[in-house]
C-alpha cells in the first residue's frame, strides 16, 4: 500500500460477487480500525471522502459497493477515478469465487440471488459477473475465496491492510493440500511431495506437521535441509524485488498431498528462517484441520 500523507484519507472499496465474503471482509477491516460503511451509494463516495477530512479526521475508511447499487453501479469507475485524482489513497479489493463455490454457499444459506429473485442462482451469477466486469478490471487486488473459510479470509484481509509502518511487503507462508486445490491467491507455489510421507508411518499418520515427531521425520533429512536452504535464499532474493515493484502482499504456498504433514512442517521451518529479516510475516496452515 502507498504510504499515507498527512492530508489524505485511505479508502478501501470492497466489491465482488454475492456470496464471496464481502461481509466478512468489511468486518475484518472494522476490527482493524477502519470506519466502515456497507452498501454506500457510489455517487456519495466523494462526499464521504470530503466529510472524512473534516473535524475529527477519519484516516481509514472501508465500504462495500456491489450490485445492490442498481443502475448507479455504472458510474463507479468514473467516481473512483475522481476520488483518486482528489488526492485520497483508494484501493479496490474485488472478492470472487468459483460458480460451484457460490452455488454451494447460496444452497447452504437458502438465500436468493439479488439479481434473480424469481430465477435460478446460476442466472443471477451470470448477470452479476457481467455487471461487475468493469469493477473487476480496475481492482488493485482480486481474492478468490473459493476454498477459504471465514477465518482464513479475515486473516488474509487484515494482513493485506495492516497499518503497521514498514517498507516491506506483508508475507504469508501457507501450507496446503493439493487434494483441495492450489490456493488461488498464492504468488509462489512449491511442491514438497518429493519428501517421504509421514502418512504411511502408523504412529505418525494421525498427527500433523506441528507435532515434534512429524517435524523431525520431515526435517531431519539432508534433502529437506538443502531444499529449505535453497528456498530461503530464493525468497530472500525475490522479496525485495517484489517490494521494488510495489507489491504489498506476498503469499508463499507449500503443498503436499493432504496439507497435514510435510507442507505444515516445511512451512513452519521456512517461516522461522524468513522471520528474522521480515517483520510482517505470518504462518497459515490452510488444510491442517481437514479430514
Amino acid at each position: 500500500m502507498s504510504a499515507q500523507t498527512p492530508n489524505t484519507t485511505e479508502i478501501v472499496v470492497i466489491t465482488g460477487m454475492s456470496g464471496s465474503g464481502k461481509s466478512t471482509a468489511i468486518r475484518a477491516l472494522e476490527d482493524a480500525g477502519f470506519f466502515c460503511v456497507d452498501n454506500l451509494p457510489v455517487l456519495l463516495l466523494p462526499k464521504l471522502t470530503e466529510l472524512a477530512g473534516l473535524g475529527q479526521r477519519i484516516e481509514r475508511v472501508a465500504l462495500v459497493m456491489d450490485v445492490r447499487e442498481g443502475r448507479f453501479l455504472e458510474a463507479a469507475p468514473k467516481v473512483i477515478d475522481e476520488v483518486r485524482r482528489s488526492g485520497s489513497t483508494l484501493e479496490v479489493l474485488f472478492l470472487d469465487a468459483s460458480d460451484d463455490a457460490l452455488l454451494r454457499r447460496f444452497s447452504e444459506t437458502r438465500r436468493r440471488h439479488p439479481l434473480a429473485p424469481q430465477g435460478t442462482v446460476q442466472e443471477g451469477l451470470k448477470r452479476e459477473r457481467e455487471q461487475l466486469r468493469d469493477l473487476r478490471e480496475l481492482a488493485d487486488e482480486v481474492i478468490d475465496s473459493s476454498v477459504l473459510n471465514v477465518h482464513d479470509l479475515k486473516r488474509l484481509v487484515q494482513a493485506r491492510f495492516s497499518k503497521e509502518t514498514t517498507t516491506q511487503p506483508s508475507i504469508s507462508v501457507m501450507s496446503f493440500g493439493y487434494r483441495y486445490g492450489v490456493p488461488p491467491q498464492a504468488d509462489l507455489v512449491f511442491d514438497v511431495r518429493f519428501l517421504p510421507n509421514p502418512y504411511f508411518i502408523p504412529e505418525l499418520k494421525g498427527l500433523t506437521g506441528k507435532h515434534p515427531d512429524v517435524a523431525r521425520y520431515v526435517l531431519d533429512r539432508p534433502e529437506t535441509e538443502q531444499f529449505l536452504e535453497k528456498l530461503a535464499d530464493l525468497c530472500t532474493f525475490l522479496i525485495p524485488r517484489y517490494q521494488k515493484e510495489g507489491k504489498a502482499y506476498l503469499t508463499i504456498a507449500l503443498g503436499c498431498t493432504g496439507g497435514k504433514h510435510r507442507s505444515v512442517a516445511i512451512a513452519e521451518a521456512l517461516t522461522r528462517r524468513l522471520s528474522a529479516a521480515n517483520a510482517r510475516i505470518q504462518l497459515w496452515d490452510r488444510d491442517v484441520e481437514r479430514e
